[in-house]
C-alpha cells in the first residue's frame, strides 16, 4: 500500500515555481466560493510518519489560502475534561461549520494507532475503533461534509537518513522531537497497523491519499492539487441535488397496531399515594446521585412526548430532588444558525455531561425522526439513516459510562384537548400554548406512527425507551423518577460486578 510513496518522487524548483501561482489562485477562489455558498464543511485529517512533512504542508496551505477560514486543531494527550466523556467528544465539538475548513492533527486515527503500537489496546479494540471511525465519517459525509485523509509517508530508510542528517547539523538538530526518536524505534509496527487502518477505512466517500514526504515541493503541490480538484468538483454539485439512493419505505402503519395502543391510559395515583411515593423516589434519587459509584458514570435523560403531556412538570420533580450543581436542563428548540452549520447531532454532542453529572434533555436528537420527518425539514433518506446514527451515538455514550434513560410521555387526544383549552383559559399558562401546538394536533396520526417507528428502531438493550402513561400527571411523575432510580441501581450493580471480576484477576 505504501510502495508508490517510497520511490523518490521529486519536483524541481523551476517546475514548482511555475505551478504554484496558478494553484494558489485557484485554491483561494475555491475557498472563497466554499465560504460564500456555505453548503458544506471541509475536514482534513493529517496522519502518517513523523518527519514526513505534515506540519510543513499545513503551514504551506495556510500561506496559500486564507487562514481565517481554516481551523487547525491539534489533539495531544486527553485532558481531564475529555477523559470524563466519550472518546469522540473531543473531535465532535471541534468540527468546522459549513463553509469552513478544519485541519485535524492527532485525530481519531492517530489515537487508535498510537494505542495499538504501544500495546495499550489489542487487535479487537483496534477493529472496534476502526469501525467507529467508519461510522463517524459516513455520517459526516451523509450530512454533507467533504473529508480529506492524508497519510504522509517515509520509508524506514528515508526516515533514518533524515534523522541522521538533522542530528549532524547543529543548526537544525532542534527539529528532532522525542516523537521522532520514538517512532524510529516502532516504525515497523506503526506502518503495519497503519496499513491495516488505511485498508479498512479508505472509502469512496472518504478515501485515503498517501503522500511521499521526502521532497517538500512534490508533497506541497500534490496535496494542493488534490484539495483543489475535490473542492471544485464538490462545489459544482447542484445545491438541490437529492441523494441517488431511495430508501425502501417503512411498513404502512394503517394495518398495524402501534405500541402506544398497548398502554393502559387509565393508570392513576390518588393524591396521598402520590405525595408519599414522590417523596420516597426523590429521596432515593438524591441518595443515588451522591453515591460514590456515580463518579464512574454520567446520567442523561431524554424527555419526549405529546404536546401538553407534562414533560416540564416531570422534569421539575426530578430536579427538585437534586443539588442544582449536579444537573443541567437543556431545552431543545429550533436550531440556531451555528447549529444548522453542523451535523444535526452536534448540538447534543456538546452537551454530554462529565462523569458524576446529570443532563436532562427536554426534547432531543429524536427530533430528526419526529418533527423533522413529519414537517419535511429533512429528506426521507436523512431520517431513515438517523435511526442507525442515533443507536451508534447512544452506544458510544454507554461505552463511556453514560447511563441513558429515555421517556415518551403519552396522552390521549381528548386529554390533550382538555389541557390545551385549560392553558388558553389560565392567564399564567397561556405562554405554553402556541399556534404550532394546534397545528401539530392536526397531524396526530402521523406523529403517532412516527413514534411507533422510533421506539421500534431505537429501543435497544443499551438505551431502551420507557413509555409513560401520562393522562394522570401524578402517575407519570412517579414512574419517571422510579425508572431513573432503577437505571442507576442497575448500572451500579454492573459496575460492582465488573470491579469484583477485575479484582480477582
Amino acid at each position: 500500500m505504501f510502495e508508490s510513496a517510497e520511490i523518490g518522487h521529486a519536483v524541481d524548483k523551476d517546475t514548482y515555481d511555475a505551478q504554484v501561482p496558478a494553484l494558489r489562485e485557484a485554491l483561494l477562489e475555491a475557498q472563497f466560493e466554499l465560504h460564500q455558498q456555505g453548503r458544506f464543511p471541509v475536514i482534513v485529517l493529517i496522519n502518517g510518519v513523523e518527519g514526513a512533512g505534515k506540519g510543513e504542508t499545513v503551514k504551506l496551505l495556510n500561506e496559500w489560502m486564507d487562514p481565517r477560514l481554516i481551523e487547525v486543531r491539534t489533539f495531544d494527550q486527553q485532558t481531564d475534561e475529555e477523559l470524563a466523556r466519550p472518546p469522540a467528544w473531543r473531535y465532535w465539538r471541534q468540527l468546522p461549520g459549513k463553509g469552513r475548513m478544519g485541519v485535524f492533527f492527532g485525530n481519531w486515527y492517530s489515537q487508535m494507532l498510537q494505542a495499538r503500537v504501544h500495546g495499550q489496546i489489542k487487535d479487537a479494540r483496534l477493529d472496534q475503533a476502526i469501525a467507529g471511525a467508519e461510522r463517524l465519517e459516513q455520517m459526516l459525509c451523509d450530512e454533507g461534509a467533504l473529508i480529506f485523509k492524508f497519510w504522509f509517508h517515509l520509508s524506514k530508510k528515508q526516515m533514518k537518513a533524515r534523522l541522521k542528517a538533522l542530528q549532524d547539523d547543529p543548526l537544525h538538530s532542534w527539529r528532532i522531537s522525542p516523537l521522532d526518536w520514538q517512532q524510529s524505534e516502532t516504525y515497523d509496527k506503526f506502518v503495519h497497523f497503519g496499513e491495516r487502518v488505511l485498508r479498512r477505512t479508505s472509502r469512496d466517500y472518504a478515501p485515503w491519499h498517501v503522500i511521499e514526504g521526502v521532497d517538500a515541493n512534490y508533497r506541497g503541490l500534490t496535496v494542493g492539487k488534490i484539495l483543489l480538484e475535490s473542492l471544485q468538483n464538490a462545489l459544482k454539485v447542484p445545491k438541490t441535488k437529492a441523494s441517488g439512493i431511495q430508501p425502501a419505505p417503512l411498513p404502512s402503519s394503517v394495518d398495524q397496531m402501534n405500541l402506544l395502543d398497548s398502554l393502559d391510559m387509565t393508570q392513576r395515583l390518588e393524591k396521598d399515594d402520590y405525595e408519599e411515593q414522590l417523596i420516597t423516589e426523590q429521596a432515593r434519587l438524591s441518595g443515588l446521585m451522591r453515591d460514590k459509584r456515580m463518579r464512574k458514570h454520567a446520567l442523561v435523560t431524554v424527555f419526549e412526548g405529546n404536546d401538553a403531556a407534562g414533560k416540564g412538570g416531570a422534569i421539575r420533580r426530578v430536579a427538585a430532588a437534586l443539588d442544582p450543581r449536579q444537573y443541567r436542563i437543556v431545552p431543545i428548540a429550533a436550531p440556531t444558525e451555528d447549529e444548522r452549520a453542523q451535523p444535526y447531532l452536534w448540538r447534543f454532542w456538546r452537551q454530554i455531561p462529565a462523569r458524576g453529572m446529570f443532563t436532562v434533555f427536554d426534547r432531543s436528537w429524536y427530533g430528526r425522526v419526529l418533527v423533522e420527518r413529519i414537517e419535511g425539514f429533512c429528506s426521507t433518506a436523512d431520517w431513515m439513516r438517523a435511526y442507525a446514527e442515533i443507536n451508534d451515538f447512544e452506544e458510544q455514550l454507554r461505552d463511556a459510562g453514560v447511563i441513558v434513560v429515555k421517556f415518551w410521555l403519552a396522552i390521549d387526544k381528548d386529554t390533550q384537548l382538555e389541557r390545551f383549552q385549560a392553558r388558553e383559559e389560565i392567564p399564567f399558562k397561556r405562554f405554553k400554548i402556541t399556534e404550532d401546538d394546534w397545528r401539530n394536533r392536526d397531524k396526530w396520526d402521523a406523529y403517532r406512527a412516527a413514534v411507533g417507528d422510533m421506539v421500534d428502531r431505537t429501543s435497544t438493550e443499551i438505551a431502551p425507551w420507557t413509555l409513560v402513561e401520562a393522562n394522570d400527571k401524578r402517575w407519570a411523575r412517579v414512574k419517571v423518577l422510579r425508572t431513573i432510580n432503577l437505571a442507576l441501581e442497575e448500572a451500579f450493580a454492573k459496575s460492582d460486578k465488573h470491579d469484583k471480576k477485575k479484582k480477582h484477576k
